[in-house]
């Protein structure tokens, strides 16, 4: 299993990044999908999730109507459109999934998005 993110950056207040996560070792499409962040000195919180098919999405309080999750099953990969940054969005993006069956967790390697003018 592997999951390697990219995308990230240095971006102005205000403006926008496309994050990708290209997944392979697994059937991607029987499995829901996350994306984490954690900021220096803070622990790792949950930014958005997706459902196998992409159907049902939910989001942290702190990036709704800013940030959309998505995915693509026949690209294997799923997607954070972050719009309208903040500072506060500083952090280490993470993909993340895990098996039921195993009850096994799988990250990305992380992603730096730095937000400052």
């Amino acid at each position: 299993v592997q999951l390697v993110e990219s995308g990230g950056g240095l971006v102005q207040p205000g403006g926008s990044l496309r994050l990708s996560c290209a997944a392979s070792g697994f059937t991607f499409s029987y499995y829901r999908m996350s994306w984490y962040r954690q900021a220096p000195g803070k622990e790792r919180e949950l930014v958005a999730g997706i459902t196998t098919a992409g159907s049902s999405t939910n989001y942290a309080n702190s990036v709704k109507g800013r940030f959309t999750i998505s995915r693509d099953n026949a690209k294997n990969t799923v997607y954070l459109q972050m719009n309208s940054l903040k500072p506060e969005d500083t952090a280490v993006y993470y993909c993340y999934t895990k098996f039921g069956a195993t009850g096994r967790d799988y990250w990305g390697q992380g992603t730096q998005v730095t937000v400052s003018s």
